[in-house]
């Protein structure tokens, strides 16, 4: 019905009834040409099936992969370009067809909030177009994909881990934060990184027993001193301090507690 709509039902219909395969092709081409992409896309799919084992195959499968794309369906799409790669590598297409297949995969890339399978996916496969083609005129464009796929990345390993300490799972924020840290040592949220874990050492040793209270604290102590030796003039300084005070002020009183005891 959509293709009906957009193409003219009584001309459209005339296109799927004929029995003329190249007549049939050369309007689905025109179709797409014309962004009219749901009316190639069925026609298309007969002359694929129809054309297959022939000269004239690895023309159609690149235009039926060029459908997929015009209507959104990046992942078949993506799924017939790397065909088209596979099935005719030595076609003066088959560069494109891997850019555009890596293509498919970035605007498979949900926002950072999102599981990002789909953005691993899609640097990999920039990866792979880089690697295939070292010299290609697309070389600085899917470096310039990747650098932001690889942002969105960072962003969601910072909220990933940054919610532990939200919702004040204080040793689990820890562990996430410096894995983050670990994992994008040059993130742009180091510096935030770096206070939080502080503040979940504080907050941690706040909540624990009185047994544990010495050796977190101390651990808190370290992490302020990591903080100050990174981030000297960080916005957090302030914070950091008045946090460092409490401990030292605390670790005094465990140990006169002990002496007394």
């Amino acid at each position: 019905m959509i293709a009906a709509s957009i193409a003219g039902c009584s001309d459209y219909n005339k296109v799927l009834k004929s029995t003329d395969l190249d007549y049939k092709y050369q309007r689905a081409l025109g179709y797409l040409d014309s962004n009219k992409c749901y009316a190639a896309l069925p026609i298309l799919e007969e002359v694929v099936s129809l054309t297959r084992g022939t000269e004239q195959a690895k023309d159609v499968q690149f235009y039926y992969a060029e459908t997929h794309r015009c209507v959104g369906d990046y992942y078949l799409a993506r799924y017939y370009f790397k065909m088209f790669t596979k099935t005719f590598p030595n076609d003066v297409r088959s560069e494109q067809a891997q850019f555009e297949a890596a293509i498919c995969s970035y605007k498979l890339s949900p926002k950072a909030a999102l599981d990002q399978t789909e953005t691993t996916a899609a640097i990999e496969e920039f990866q792979l177009f880089m690697d295939r083609y070292p010299g290609s005129a697309l070389r600085d464009s899917s470096q310039q994909l990747i650098n932001f796929l690889h942002d969105k990345l960072e962003v969601k390993s910072f909220e990933t881990a940054s919610l532990y300490h939200k919702t004040g799972q204080y040793k689990s924020a820890v562990i996430a934060l410096k894995n983050a840290l670990k994992e994008f040592p040059d993130s742009p949220f180091r510096e935030e990184i770096q206070w939080l874990i502080l503040d979940s050492h504080f907050k941690y040793a706040q909540q624990s027993t009185e047994r544990r209270k010495m050796e977190r604290y101390n651990d808190t102590i370290e992490a302020f001193l990591t903080f100050v030796a990174r981030f000297p003039e960080g916005e957090h300084m302030i914070e950091a301090q008045r946090t460092y005070d409490q401990c030292t002020s605390a670790v005094e009183s465990l140990q006169s507690n002990q002496t007394f005891e």
